[in-house]
């Protein structure tokens, strides 16, 4: 391939959300450090009241962001490659395994408050329902923006999808899955 035909680099989507992740990322960073500062002070109590939760949902929801995450990656592709159906149906994979996420995490708070344990239950649990509810938030948010473009898809003409729409949520739920790794060990697995 010549120098001439090649395409400078660029990110995928709007600019805009890239400023949003970037601001995302730092804000959950603080939180993380909060966690880990309020941890390594209260450690005994963190590692008590953590065998408490339900590694294995935090296991599976693991695995339903992943693949989520894989199939939307799937629709950028086939919608680039001018396949609207087939990446719609990645697309609606990727919103049901997010879905399952979201369904699975209200599980998991229901069980906790079956067991009387809540926001004010103690610092350890204040920092779960914190992290994990405002990640979820940002899984519903990710969810909304798929599903709006999903319907913008369908809108478009057949010839030629446009996949800028998409590459932009596909950013913002690839920060959602990536901040879950991230919480994930930390909240559910480090002891």
């Amino acid at each position: 391939m010549s120098t001439a035909t090649r395409t400078a680099p660029r990110l995928p989507g709007d600019l805009f959300i890239w400023y949003v992740i970037l601001l995302e990322g730092a804000t959950f960073c603080v939180l993380f450090g909060a966690f880990a500062f309020t941890r390594a002070r209260h450690l005994e109590l963190f590692s008590s009241s953590q065998q408490q939760l339900d590694l294995s949902a935090g296991a599976i929801n693991t695995a339903l962001l992943l693949t989520a995450s894989w199939c939307v990656a799937r629709a950028v592709h086939a919608v680039r490659a001018g396949a609207r159906g087939a990446g719609l149906r990645w697309l609606v994979a990727g919103m049901a395994g997010g879905a399952g996420f979201v369904a699975l995490k209200l599980h998991e708070y229901a069980d906790k408050a079956a067991q009387g344990i809540g926001l004010s239950t103690n610092l350890f649990f204040d920092f779960y329902f914190i992290l994990t509810g405002f990640h979820l938030l940002h899984v519903l948010a990710g969810l909304l923006a798929l599903g709006l473009v999903g319907v913008g898809l369908l809108r478009q003409p057949r010839g030629a999808p446009n996949a800028h729409a998409l590459e932009t949520a596909a950013a913002f739920w690839h920060l959602v899955d990536l901040l879950w790794l991230v919480l994930f060990p930390l909240v559910y697995v480090m002891r």
